[in-house]
């Protein structure tokens, strides 16, 4: 059972540096789009976009998930799951009527 619980940890930390490396390149990319994507606030924007490669590799190592899912409505992750370009279409605006995370 302990293994499987490392296994499981260590896949979280993997998770968790390839989110906090595709945010950083999104925001220092292209900010507004970036935010946009991931559903996230100027401040927090900035604080990820901030960090030094080792605070990113730390941060990852948490045993927590940073990222989260943005489905808290069943409508957007139905139309999402739906194929086709009228159902990601109608997810894209949803997901954009909804609040930004926030630090706190």
């Amino acid at each position: 059972m302990g293994g499987t619980n490392n296994e499981m940890l260590s896949e979280i930390k993997d998770v968790n540096l390839s989110y906090l490396l595709l945010a950083q390149r999104l925001l220092r990319e292209d900010k507004p789009a970036g935010m946009f994507r991931m559903g996230i606030s100027e401040q927090i924007a900035d604080v990820l976009a901030g960090l030094s490669m080792a605070q990113t590799v730390r941060l990852a190592a948490s045993n927590q998930m940073l990222c989260r899912f943005r489905f808290d409505d069943h409508t957007i992750l139905g139309a999402l799951a739906d194929k086709g370009k009228s159902a990601q279409t109608h997810s894209a605006i949803l997901m954009a009527g909804q609040a930004v995370a926030q630090i706190g």
